[in-house]
Parts: C-alpha cells; sequence; structure tokens
C-alpha cells in the first residue's frame, strides 16, 4: 500500500525571488477550462522563515515535472546545461518549491543527468505519449481539460516506462506519491491506475500504435504520431527528402543529443590541453574529423560544466556545423569582419580566434541583453581587443553606416530544422506559417547585409536550418536581385562530403551526424 511521505521542517530563510515566471500549484479539474489559463493563474510569493522538505520525492523527478511545465508554457530550455541545474539565476528548488508547494533534497550529480534524460526525453517523445495517455483515458475531453501538472507526471511516467524501461514498479509508486503530495490524493489514485494499465499493455506487446495507411496526408499524421514531430513538418520532409530519408531524420531528431567543444585558442588553450583536461576528467572524447579545434563528446557535459572549462573562457560549446561555417567564411588575420547576427557570439569568438590579435569583428545584433554577454563572454575568453558590439537593427543600420568590410557574416534567424535534437522544444514552437515570415525577413536582412561587403568582398549567408527554401532558394532569390554578387564555391574550404552541386556548404544530420547547417559563399564584384 502506498503512504504519504512526511513532510519536515527546516529553518531556511528563502530569498525573495525576482523572476516574474512563478506560479501556484494547479487547481482541481473543473475549475478551468484552459490548460494555459490554469498554468499562468498569478501566484503571490511571500518570504518565509520555514520551506516543507520532502525527503520521500526523488528530486529528480519534481525538478523535471516542474521544468516541463516552465518549457511548455514559458520557455526554460535553454538552462538544460546550466551548472548545478540552476536556471536565470534562481535554484531549481525555488521554482520547485513555489509551484508544488514544497522542495525535496538538493540535486547531486545523478539528479542533474536524470533531469537532463528525463526532460529531453519526454519533450521529444510528447505527441507519442499524448497518444498513448490518450488513448488510455479515452476521453478527448477530459485530456485537453487535464491540469498541466498532473500530465507532466503521466508524461514523465510513460516516458520512463515505454522509452527508458525504467522498472515499472519505482516509476509507478514514485509518480503516484508525486501526484498526491503535489495535488491531492485522488490525483494520485488516477495516475496509479492509468501508468498500472500501460505496464500491462507494455509486458503483453500490445501498445497502441496508429497505422501508417490510407492517402498521404493520413500516413503523415500517423508517421507525425510514431516519431514526435507536427504533422506540417513531416509532409514537408516527405515532400523535400521522400519518406525514408524523412523517417531518417525524425529517428535522429529523437536521439540523444551529441556535443562538440571548442578550444579556444585565443586564450592559447589548444585541442591537446582540452584532450588532457577530458582524460583527467574520464569523459570520453573524439577528435573532429573536420575542424582542428573541436572535440566531440556523448557523455559527461555535467564534469565539463563543473570543472569550470566553460566558466573559465577555455572552451566552448560549438556544434562542428557551425564551425564549419566559419571555415567557408574563412577569416585571416587583419581583415574587418562583422557578423550581422551575432548573439549569442559563438561564431562572433570563433571568428575572432581565428584574427590571431589582428584585426576586427564587428558584432551586431538586435537584442541589447545578448550582445552584453557577448562582450562579457569575449572578454572572458581574451577576444575582446577584436571584438566591437553595436546595438542596433541591421535593416536600418547600412542607412548610417558608410564603413564597409571584407568579410560579412549572415547567420540569419530561421527555423532551426536542422537543430532538432538539440532544441527539443523547438518542433513544437514551430508553424508552418513561421516560414512565410521568415523567408521574408531572411530576404531583407541579406540585402541590407549586402550593402556593408566591400567591392571585391564576401559574403556568407547561413542558416542551422535544413530547408531548401530558407537556403538554395533565397541564395537564388538574392542573386536575382543583386547582378553585382555571384557564387564562391565553398570547394577550398571545406571537405566534399559537405560540398553541394551548386559550391554551397550543407550539413546534414542524417548523412553527416552533425547538426543541419547551410552556408553559401557569395562574392561582390570590384
Amino acid at each position: 500500500m502506498l503512504h504519504l511521505p512526511s513532510i519536515q521542517a527546516c529553518s531556511v530563510t528563502e530569498k525573495k525571488h525576482k523572476h516574474k515566471d512563478s506560479w501556484s500549484k494547479s487547481p482541481k479539474v473543473g475549475e478551468s477550462n484552459s490548460r494555459t489559463a490554469t498554468y499562468k493563474k498569478g501566484y503571490v510569493h511571500q518570504e518565509r522563515k520555514t520551506q516543507n522538505v520532502n525527503l520521500e520525492i526523488s528530486p529528480h523527478r519534481a525538478v523535471s515535472a516542474v521544468r516541463l511545465m516552465r518549457i511548455e508554457f514559458g520557455g526554460a530550455f535553454a538552462d538544460l546545461l546550466n551548472e548545478k541545474g540552476k536556471g536565470s539565476g534562481d535554484n531549481e528548488m525555488g521554482y520547485v518549491e513555489r509551484t508544488l508547494g514544497f522542495c525535496t533534497r538538493d540535486l547531486d550529480d545523478r539528479d542533474l543527468r536524470l533531469v537532463t534524460d528525463i526532460v529531453g526525453g519526454t519533450i521529444r517523445w510528447r505527441k507519442y505519449l499524448d497518444y498513448l495517455i490518450l488513448s488510455l483515458i479515452h476521453d478527448p475531453s477530459s485530456f485537453s481539460r487535464m491540469e498541466p501538472l498532473l500530465l507532466q507526471i503521466l508524461r514523465i511516467g510513460f516516458y520512463e516506462i515505454v522509452k527508458l524501461e525504467v522498472p515499472s514498479y519505482a516509476v509507478v509508486d514514485e509518480n503516484v506519491q508525486l501526484a498526491k503530495v503535489s495535488l491531492r490524493p485522488g490525483a494520485g489514485n488516477m495516475v496509479n491506475g492509468i501508468l498500472r494499465k500501460l505496464v500491462l499493455l507494455k509486458e503483453t506487446n500490445s501498445l497502441p500504435s496508429p497505422q501508417v495507411e490510407g492517402d498521404d496526408r493520413a500516413q503523415a499524421r500517423a508517421l507525425a504520431t510514431l516519431h514526435s514531430h507536427p504533422v506540417w513538418m513531416v509532409r514537408r520532409w516527405i515532400k523535400y527528402l521522400g519518406r525514408e530519408e524523412a523517417i531518417k531524420l525524425m529517428t535522429w531528431n529523437n536521439s540523444d543529443p551529441r556535443f562538440s567543444l571548442r578550444a579556444n585558442r585565443g586564450k592559447g588553450f589548444t585541442r591537446s590541453d582540452l584532450a588532457s583536461r577530458l582524460v583527467t576528467l574520464k569523459v570520453p572524447y573524439e577528435l573532429s574529423p573536420h575542424l582542428d579545434d573541436f572535440i566531440r563528446i556523448s557523455t559527461g557535459m555535467q564534469s565539463v560544466i563543473q570543472d569550470g572549462l566553460l566558466k573559465e573562457g577555455l572552451c566552448s560549446v560549438q556544434d562542428e556545423s557551425a564551425g564549419l561555417v566559419i571555415s567557408v567564411v574563412d577569416p585571416q588575420p587583419g581583415e574587418t569582419i562583422i557578423d550581422c547576427c551575432a548573439a549569442p557570439g559563438g561564431k562572433t569568438l570563433f571568428m575572432a580566434a581565428c584574427l590571431e590579435g589582428q584585426g576586427m569583428v564587428t558584432a551586431l545584433d538586435i537584442n541589447k541583453g545578448r550582445l552584453r554577454i557577448l562582450k562579457e563572454t569575449a572578454k572572458l575568453q581574451q577576444l575582446d581587443n577584436v571584438i566591437a558590439t553595436v546595438h542596433t537593427d541591421l535593416r536600418t543600420f547600412p542607412e548610417d553606416n558608410s564603413v564597409t568590410y571584407d568579410k560579412v557574416l549572415l547567420d540569419a534567424p530561421c527555423s532551426g530544422l536542422g537543430v532538432l535534437s538539440k532544441r527539443a522544444d523547438l518542433r513544437w514552437n514551430r508553424k508552418s506559417e513561421d516560414m512565410e515570415e521568415l523567408k521574408s525577413l531572411q530576404d531583407e536582412l541579406l540585402d541590407a547585409a549586402s550593402m556593408l561587403v566591400k567591392p571585391g568582398g564576401v559574403l556568407v549567408y547561413s542558416t542551422c536550418s535544413i530547408d531548401p527554401e530558407e537556403n538554395e532558394e533565397r541564395v537564388a532569390a538574392f542573386l536575382l536581385r543583386h547582378q553585382e554578387y555571384s557564387i564562391d564555391s565553398a570547394e577550398r574550404y571545406i571537405s566534399p562530403e559537405f560540398l553541394t552541386e551548386q559550391g554551397y556548404y550543407f550539413s546534414s544530420p542524417v548523412k553527416n551526424s552533425l547538426d543541419g547547417a547551410f552556408a553559401a559563399r557569395l562574392i561582390r564584384c570590384s
């Protein structure tokens, strides 16, 4: 028989939280017809002299449930790599206590890894998990009115049982306790019944599954559910890639993300130095075959963070696909370069390191706060002597600026369809209508960036998208408008496996096992 865990009171003076995203516990079923409205309902936080500390709820489970709520309704995915699980400056337990009404013991290293696994996996498989949940409760109306926290607890339980294959008794017991303590006993009973039903179906190989049959639309809907992606993305990828390649792409997007570290040569820290530190930390690694400063790791990111490698500015987390864009730019000492949409600054910093103290990279961005962080990072990495920041809108910048540059990089705002493995939440935040707006913006930015290039200079247009409408088609449309520009093949700067027939750089997640990326190198006639 399950029992309610004991609650202890400890004398802790809690800091006042300045973060606006603080919420109350969810009301009972029937008190709201809107999940979003329920979740965003205001919560007045008061300073307390005591905190309710629950020692029987696993900290990773409580943090995961609250983190998933924050991601779905407030946006918090970028916090996943932060040191010690801190997000937006507040300790995770602050969010847990304010949302659930209690806190647990502090997160340890194992808890941090579990939070990353559970949160990332639950987000990736959200559509499929919701399909299973709905199949078991048999009532779309009840599902649509389900309390946000209750739904997240169920999603976690379903993900652990179906995808992680955690022992079912532990999953059922702990999620039932979390529902009872954070909501009410009846919610725990509901979780108990649904999860036990799921366990029985899994043990008898009877899990419901959509059938891929019917017309193209019906098949796309079924594939979208099976592989947990929006239907519009699936239809788009089948159109451009074919069904089999689309399935391979979705499989990649649902796999555990792999990370690359770039050694910061601007601080005199080489790839060999980085490799030695990883050996000391017992973090397995692989040298990048494409870039001299890069190392690949599939596990051990928390060890890297806690060792201070990032905090000391000795290395950066940067995918090789992004590094290869800089290979296409080919920054040389003494050059003047402008990064037109620079924040958060990974490409700016890499280009600055390539200058070896000679020349200048101007980092331009519309977001003042992100530029400030870039400037602080440049100082940390000892690159501030070759980086200048400008807070402005690129679309109006050329009107008041007569300076032109040797090389111009426009890493344009895009759909991000090439980075869905790392940004699992992005698939649910994008809509098909976004594509037209993005294409229009990309055209405007390209026109503005082209005005900043010296005669004979280089303009590089890049995205982290795999969509031809954002890539090749934008370049083709630009060249029709600007006959003073011509394509300069990237063949001198990248290996043949990344070179397209048109001379562009393209990284395919399926083919290259890297994030998707695109870059076109264009020359302005003298």
